[in-house]
């Protein structure tokens, strides 16, 4: 059983979404995990050999429990009832507590299908005569990160003494985020930016840096800590 897992379009995009706060629970002692569903075989750049070397390296720099992957197709994600029963599966096995899932406004495809394909999975996950294996599970809370379009956050998580560790896991996909950017959402300037809004989200806080997230109900509080 996992405390916190985030489901990822492609390799990178959990670093890129939620590699902080993932840090952070992992050193309050809580068990989190990634979930990709595409090994990013359309990319522009890099191939799926070397970006799985990548998935590996930044793992290990966040202390994940877990790291899978779904092998769905990069590109061509969808919302579909196949999708839906691989993902609701994977939920049964890895039960975890919270997901964080895309955003569903995003200006890439995969994205927005991710966004759909999560919700309907967490929902076919809790339903006892869904076909599928092992015992139904309901996850306590869905969250969503955002990705390529502006949004209005319904909450923060501080990363301020993790921010370094986002910066690494994230640098550890060099054939993204190295070398000249095929995009101007990924290479060094991608990065950068990113930062800049974590910067930009802590200053709210009155803190370096922080993570936004979208609840699609009210939040009391952060479930997983005290702070």
């Amino acid at each position: 059983m996992l405390d916190l897992l985030v489901i990822a379009p492609h390799p990178d995009d959990g670093e890129l979404g939620c590699g902080g706060t993932l840090a952070r629970a992992k050193a309050e002692g809580l068990s989190t995990g990634i979930l990709d569903l595409t090994r990013g075989e359309m990319g522009t750049k890099g191939t799926p050999e070397e970006r799985a070397k990548e998935v590996e390296a930044a793992s290990r720099i966040l202390g994940l429990d877990f790291r899978g992957n779904l092998g769905l197709p990069d590109g061509g994600l969808r919302d579909g009832p196949e999708e839906r029963l691989a993902l609701a599966g994977a939920l049964r096995r890895l039960r975890p507590r919270i997901v964080f899932a895309p955003l569903e406004a995003d200006r890439h495809p995969d994205h927005t299908a991710a966004s759909r394909l999560s919700v309907a999975a967490v929902h076919l996950s809790a339903l006892p005569k869904a076909p599928l294996e092992g015992a139904p599970h309901r996850v306590e809370r869905l969250f969503f990160y955002p990705g390529n379009h502006p949004f209005t956050p319904s909450f923060l998580v501080k990363i301020s003494a993790f921010i370094d560790r986002w910066e690494q896991a994230v640098l550890a996909y060099r054939s993204q985020f190295s070398g000249e950017a095929a995009s101007e959402t990924v290479g060094p300037k991608g990065v950068e930016a990113r930062k800049a809004l974590r910067r930009h989200w802590g200053n709210y806080l009155g803190v370096d840096y922080a993570e936004p997230f979208v609840s699609p109900v009210p939040v009391l509080y952060v479930p997983w800590s005290r702070a």
